[in-house]
């Protein structure tokens, strides 16, 4: 009997689900879902908060952007992990607000005054950003042969990289405590340290349910601890209110001008290739083929989502890399968990004491998680990467000058401060520095001079991959259903035969 081709979706869909389309049990995806919502929140918050800092707003006002922001982001989580019509890349993907829109922002607001006016003047950026990413979608979809496995990998592993420093400060005590003695104070490390340390031994010793949970256990397990030792402070619990909305234009009508929408526009084009990155990094995890409508399908929700956004007192979205790892480490793919993580961070922005308590979570706890799962996503990076053939001189230079440029904003913070200050807003970012620069030396060398670059090779990823879904790490994948019969593993290693002139698309092959 002929054997049928394992990339015949009839035949996959009568066999099983793909992991990423597979509906969980409910206990599953409650668990799941909020793990992927602590995960979420500190980077979720964070923004709201150094943006509503740096305009002055008040303590009830920043309250309410963080609650605004809760809302916006579930609803985003839900349109890209569901799908509607062609808003949607209907992957596990967490919309959260976009780092790199940070600077840009708190530029616009303090020009613009700075309160509640220089927001209005952010939002009326955001909206049209929105609608420009939108539109702009299907035709930035058709540039992917731009982006081969050397920008990608490259893209993502400066992700990672940059993001790291973030947990590590949050290990240290939090960017709040920098300058007071309690910033790295050893008891903080021992919070981030043991948390870790926790994920690390569930991971290994746990079975498959539990090393998935290895997350949403360490940070219980951690918060319990510090609480115990009496350091998590539950008053915001008892002083916030059960139920708050975030109404359309809560500060007014947005303003739109030109300089402060151009500047937005810009940081959009940035986080479009972010999620560009985002989505084939979590093909390439999942084993869920990604193509060009894919891709159009994603960034139609960063467009829809960033438009809610500005209506709904929030800002630009985009998937959160920090998600893309806890995938990874959890190895639970299932779009509904994300789906699931939507319908709380609804229920938290709606519901003010819900959310207090999740933000009791202590930062070196939270500190200890996000380190594992930013390291994640640069592993991700790496694994794209070790499919390149980096002793290629071009693809080595590519590489090592995005990591210099990523690394120059947080090492050489004065390296800026002489340059305008819409230039300053849009490159003060290590994330956006670096993909510009991986893009750009991409450009120079591949494209421009017509030279042939590689592409993913999606039939060994998606014949590989799912079988692995739900297992721990050092467990043995169980056996492809759909590989050939005849073993081919069993041997000494053997270097791959040269791809023919003619065959499809190969990672491990410089083309030339």
């Amino acid at each position: 009997m002929a054997r049928v081709s394992r990339q015949d979706p009839e035949q996959f869909s009568r066999q099983r689900a793909h992991p990423v389309d597979e509906v969980l049990p409910v206990g599953k995806l409650t668990l799941f879902g909020f793990q992927h919502v602590l995960a979420f929140y500190a980077g979720a918050v964070v923004v709201p908060i150094i943006l509503g800092n740096a305009l002055g707003l008040s303590r009830e006002e920043l309250v309410y952007l963080i609650n605004a922001d809760l809302l916006t982001c579930g609803v985003a989580s839900i349109i890209q992990a569901l799908g509607v019509w062609k808003i949607g890349a209907r992957l596990p993907l967490v919309q959260g607000v976009t780092f790199t829109a940070v600077s840009p922002m708190i530029a616009i607001g303090l020009g613009a005054g700075g309160g509640t006016a220089g927001l209005l003047v952010v939002y009326g950026a955001v909206i049209t950003a929105g609608i420009a990413t939108f539109l702009f979608a299907p035709f930035f979809s058709k540039l992917v042969k731009y982006f081969p496995p050397i920008v990608i990998g490259t893209i993502l592993t400066v992700i990672g990289l940059t993001l790291i420093p973030q947990g590590l400060t949050d290990a240290a005590g939090g960017a709040q405590l920098i300058g007071h003695p309690g910033y790295g104070d050893p008891k903080n490390l021992a919070y981030a340290l043991g948390t870790l340390l926790f994920i690390l031994v569930v991971v290994r010793f746990g079975k498959s349910y539990l090393s998935s949970l290895a997350v949403l256990l360490g940070l219980v397990a951690g918060t319990g601890v510090a609480w115990l030792l009496g350091d998590v402070d539950f008053g915001g619990v008892k002083n916030a209110a059960w139920f708050g909305v975030s109404t359309p234009f809560h500060y007014g009508m947005p303003k739109f001008e030109l300089f402060p929408i151009i500047a937005m526009v810009v940081v959009m084009l940035i986080t479009m290739v972010e999620t560009t990155g985002d989505v084939y990094a979590i093909g390439e995890i999942t084993g869920k083929k990604v193509d060009n409508a894919t891709v159009a399908n994603a960034l139609r929700a960063d467009g829809v989502a960033t438009v809610l956004g500005g209506i709904f007192n929030s800002f630009p979205y985009v998937a959160f890399a920090e998600n893309i790892g806890l995938v990874r480490m959890s190895k639970v793919m299932s779009r509904f968990v994300v789906v699931a993580a939507g319908g709380f961070m609804i229920v938290m922005g709606l519901l003010p004491k819900a959310g207090s308590v999740v933000a009791a979570i202590p930062h070196p706890v939270l500190g200890g998680a996000a380190t594992a799962m930013f390291g994640m996503v640069a592993a991700v990076g790496i694994q794209i990467l070790g499919k390149v053939d980096l002793r290629e001189e071009r693809n080595a230079l590519i590489l090592a000058v995005s990591l210099a440029a990523a690394l120059l904003p947080g090492t050489v913070e004065p390296f800026f401060t002489r340059m305008p200050e819409d230039v300053r807003a849009v490159l003060n970012s290590g994330i956006t520095l670096g993909s510009l620069t991986a893009v750009l030396l991409n450009l120079f060398f591949n494209v421009f001079t017509r030279r042939k670059t590689m592409e993913i090779d999606w039939d060994e990823i998606e014949g590989d991959e799912p079988a692995e879904a739900h297992e721990p790490f050092g467990a043995p994948a169980p056996a492809d259903p759909y590989a050939p019969q005849a073993p081919h593993r069993p041997g000494p290693p053997h270097p791959p035969a040269p791809q023919h002139p003619h065959g499809g698309p190969d990672w491990g092959i410089p083309g030339h």
